[in-house]
């Protein structure tokens, strides 16, 4: 129990310092933010709703640099993130409350189903090494090697436009009407489906090289000889013993996967224009959009806190031998 409050309040200070750092972004960055709003607007802006502009965006310069820190804290603690300039009033979390399911569903899931699939590859083709299993090897290898991005570029040229039987960018048809009705989950679901395929596709190779190797160096350890000398089921000693121990490094790497789910798939998003986070991300670098930048990574943030939480309390329940340490 002493480890676990441990890590929770080592989670919980990397969070503070990482809001810290969140609220000097706009702050320490070359510019002004309001003034980059107001030339967009391209028009003439007195003084006096220049200040209103400064005061609404937190940037008030007649409060203390603590005042305005504390006022960003009780922000946060009531879910207020800001209003972005590129949607001007919209709140940052109104913003990212629409981009947000689309990258959860769509990377969430692409990442969750290929390390599934790519340990149970990779288990069978480490404790089945020197099978035909191994031919899958050269394959992995290469597909783990390329960027998420370059295979996108190839999968529209070969599978979308006007030929393809995929669309090429978008969540949804043009004429179709957000809703949860069949004609936009159909839509949704068809324009998914390529950039799915894109990450899954160079996400599983990974998993099976990484999971494949670790079996091998397992299977050659004494309690995996003992558990074949006390007659266990072939499957029982390749899933109970073998691959439970081969699976422990792999669980930081996938929870970080899933910290990830957020930002990490940027390129896709930007190559498909899919309405994700990442895409979001890029149409606020090139607006200058601060505060829905600093809303995007408070989100990354967290999210790989707290995955790096879970993955540690995974270890927790997987290797007997950190409950002991702890």
């Amino acid at each position: 129990m002493s480890h676990v409050l441990k890590r929770v309040a080592f989670y919980l200070f990397t969070a503070w310092a990482a809001v810290t750092i969140n609220f000097f972004i706009p702050r320490l960055m070359p510019g002004d933010p309001v003034q980059s709003l107001i030339n967009r607007a391209q028009g003439q802006i007195d003084s006096e709703a220049i200040g209103a502009l400064r005061a609404l965006f937190g940037l008030d310069e007649d409060k203390s640099f603590l005042r305005q820190y504390l006022d960003y804290w009780g922000q946060l603690v009531h879910g207020d993130l800001g209003l972005s300039f590129t949607f001007f009033p919209t709140p940052v979390s109104s913003v990212l409350g629409d981009s947000l399911p689309w990258t959860l569903l769509l990377v969430g899931i692409t990442t969750v189903v290929s390390f599934v699939l790519g340990t149970l590859l990779g288990v069978l083709a480490g404790w089945r090494r020197g099978s035909w299993f191994d031919l899958v090897l050269p394959v992995t290898t290469f597909l783990s090697s390329i960027p998420y991005f370059w295979l996108g570029l190839i999968a529209i040229t070969l599978f979308a436009g006007v030929d393809g039987p995929f669309p090429s960018s978008g969540g949804y048809d043009p004429g179709v009407l957000p809703g949860w009705d069949l004609d936009f989950l159909g839509s949704a679901l068809e324009h998914s489906l390529l950039p799915a395929l894109t990450i899954l596709v160079t996400s599983m190779s990974g998993w099976v090289l990484s999971m494949r190797n670790m079996m091998v160096t397992v299977s050659g350890e004494d309690y995996i000889t003992v558990a074949h000398a006390k007659g266990l089921s072939e499957r029982r000693v390749m899933f109970g013993y073998a691959a439970r121990n081969a699976l422990l490094p792999n669980v930081s790497g996938f929870a970080l996967s899933l910290g990830l789910i957020v930002g990490g798939t940027l390129l896709v998003e930007i190559v498909f224009s899919y309405p994700g986070v990442g895409f979001q991300l890029f149409q606020a670098v090139g607006a200058k959009d601060y505060p829905l930048l600093q809303g995007i990574f408070l989100v990354i943030t967290l999210s790989v806190l707290v995955a790096n939480l879970v993955a540690d309390l995974a270890y927790l329940v997987l290797d007997p031998r950190t409950r002991k340490e702890g």
